[in-house]
């Protein structure tokens, strides 16, 4: 392989990896804890680099609005969760009227954590279970529904509807769907 060859598109973000099909569900094998697989007869490759919301939206689950609404409240989350400065920062002192640049990392923890809060609020308790499991955990929807006691089939259309709210918190551009 040449150095500075760029990465093709289509394999970046991927990490393809080989699982057994047993019944329609693919089990996971786990090898280092000394559990034999079960002898393939069937196998599909997945994408362990997907998240379950990339998956909808890849298949047409979701419209771009939705995945866009869904990608902003885990990058709140995600940021929410960073660990705090614990040395001496040398940054400049802040004075009034900088703006989101001008925060400091603890700052824009901080910022993201009350963003995410607030989502969290506006969507709606009802809503707020089907979407931190999916968004932010990144549990596949058959296993959220499964946890949270619901129908089979219903978590997609449950998750749609917080999408939408979540879509409307961050004012993105579109209409619901």
């Amino acid at each position: 392989m040449r150095k500075n060859t760029p990465v093709k598109p289509a394999t970046r973000n991927r990490m393809l990896s080989e699982q057994p099909l047993c019944d329609g569900h693919i089990m996971r094998a786990r090898e280092s804890m000394g559990a034999k697989p079960p002898k393939m007869q069937r196998s599909v490759t997945v994408n362990l680099a997907e998240s379950p919301l990339g998956w909808l939206h890849a298949r047409g689950y979701l419209t771009d609005r939705q995945f866009d609404a869904g990608e902003r409240l885990r990058m709140d989350w995600e940021r929410a969760n960073l660990s705090p400065r614990v040395t001496m920062s040398w940054n400049p002192v802040r004075h009034k009227g900088g703006g989101p640049k001008d925060l400091t990392p603890t700052e824009m923890q901080i910022a993201a954590k009350d963003r995410f809060q607030k989502a969290e609020t506006y969507i709606g308790r009802d809503l707020n279970d089907i979407a931190w499991r999916v968004i932010c955990a990144g549990e596949t929807v058959p296993i959220a529904e499964k946890k949270l006691g619901w129908p089979t089939r219903s978590g997609k259309l449950v998750l749609r509807i917080a999408l939408d709210r979540i879509a409307d918190f961050y004012r993105l551009p579109g209409e619901a769907a």
